[in-house]
């Protein structure tokens, strides 16, 4: 077993016979001894970067940089030191990697890691590290990474530190470019073997499960989340949210929802977007078309024929209420739909009360609801809708032409739990119109 610094059992196992499961369940870094079949979950700080709105953990070990989030990431890359080790290149992990190589991006030498690899590195794998902002991607060394988070039993307090280690990729400087200052890679968040969450359970027998409540924490492993209300109290997301089925996409390793429809709501109307037939839907075989969450785009984008549908559902249901000095004014880049005049305010919570746009979703036990933060953006001349169209030619910013990208600014405040064994998505939608918030050890 050409795998360095990891002192485990396997390494007497031939590396063409080791499986992706037994191969992960041995990375484990220098001091974790626990032989326990079930760990304790997980849970990391998550951070806003300002300039780039982009969510970094703070996850490996030591003063490494923290990683950017990435909901459709395969794999964890970052830069590596001048020496590090490296993965059979007859490992099941190796297998897992060349198996998820992006299938467009621009290329960002990074031959240059081969000359840091330990001596004995003999068929050492090679991975291809992708990033998400730029559409960069690059070749570099499969090594592991020492990480640490803190350990919970309930979701609500910290008990302790715990090390471990991820097999990622090796990838230059250069693939950093448009990710926040001081980051030093990338951690995929998708359902493919060599994810970060993947990767943890496989590890830790602890649940193939997660939370993202941004922008507090990521949880990992089973374990209840908390959300505070006021006639309730502190309850489990499970007895409050609604849930979504999870769509597999053949193609993308991104999360996909069953939207089937799109609809504007304000004062009473309720205007329902006139979409081309099947416009949302998926194909199974190609993988083209539904609508895909992002965590590496700004704002959401829809296709052309999805946008001049919802356009139109959106200036009707303005148009069709009392509130006429609400008018359509020159559009602001990048958006495309802009309004000025008396918006009304709320009280609870304090905020301009702007329409309500739903996603309707098939087999799904609620609405996927866009309250005002989650979509409206105010600029100078006036509030302008953060749901772009694709420009022409310039494909989508999500691998796999999705009909529609749910970024940043839609997923912002909310809070989502992820159950990939059962293929399972709780959303809050936006917390402050819950008039809640996810209960936080931090």
């Amino acid at each position: 077993m050409h795998y360095t610094r990891i002192r485990c059992l396997m390494s007497l196992i031939p590396p063409a016979t080791v499986s992706l499961v037994l191969l992960l369940s041995c990375l484990v870094a220098t001091g974790d001894q626990q032989p326990a079949a079930y760990k304790l979950p997980l849970i990391v700080p998550l951070v806003r970067d300002t300039n780039t709105s982009l969510y970094t953990i703070a996850i490996k070990k030591g003063d490494a940089g923290p990683l950017v989030v990435d909901l459709a990431g395969a794999l964890v890359w970052s830069t590596c030191p001048s020496t590090h080790a490296t993965v059979s290149c007859l490992s099941g992990a190796c297998g897992a990697a060349n198996q998820q190589q992006p299938r467009r991006c621009r290329y960002v030498d990074g031959g240059w890691f081969w000359s840091g690899r330990e001596a004995g590195s003999r068929c050492a794998c090679t991975a291809h590290p992708f990033n998400p902002v730029t559409g960069e991607c690059s070749t570099g060394d499969l090594t592991s990474f020492a990480m640490s988070a803190n350990t919970t039993s309930n979701g609500t307090k910290l008990l302790y530190q715990e090390a471990f280690a991820t097999v990622g990729a090796c990838a230059p400087e250069r693939l950093l470019a448009s990710l926040p200052a001081g980051a030093t890679g990338v951690a995929g968040f998708s359902r493919r073997p060599l994810s970060l969450p993947s990767q943890l359970a496989a590890q830790r027998n602890f649940g193939n499960k997660f939370a993202l409540c941004l922008p507090g924490f990521a949880a990992f492993g089973d374990t209840p989340v908390y959300i505070g209300t006021e006639s309730l109290g502190i309850v489990n997301y499970t007895e409050s949210l609604p849930y979504t089925p999870l769509l597999t996409n053949p193609r993308n390793p991104g999360y996909y929802l069953p939207v089937k429809g799109i609809t504007v709501s304000w004062y009473g109307r309720d205007v329902t977007a006139s979409l081309p037939a099947d416009a949302l839907n998926m194909d199974a075989r190609t993988g083209r078309g539904g609508v895909v969450l992002s965590t590496t785009t700004p704002y959401a984008v829809m296709r052309p024929d999805v946008f001049r549908a919802f356009a139109e559902a959106f200036d009707a249901a303005i148009r069709g209420t009392d509130y006429a000095k609400v008018v359509r004014v020159p559009a602001v880049e990048p958006f495309k739909l802009c309004y000025d005049g008396a918006f009304p305010f709320r009280k609870r919570p304090p905020t301009w009360d702007v329409p309500t746009i739903d996603l309707e979703l098939a087999g799904a036990t609620g609405i996927w609801r866009l309250f005002t933060e989650n979509y409206m953006v105010q600029t100078p001349r006036g509030m302008c809708v953060g749901i772009l169209e694709m420009e022409a030619g310039g494909g989508m910013p999500v691998d796999g032409e999705p009909a529609m990208v749910l970024g940043l600014k839609q997923l912002d405040t909310n809070l989502l739990v992820f159950d990939l064994d059962k293929m399972l998505l709780w959303f809050s939608g936006e917390l402050s119109f819950r008039l809640t918030g996810c209960v936080s050890p931090f």
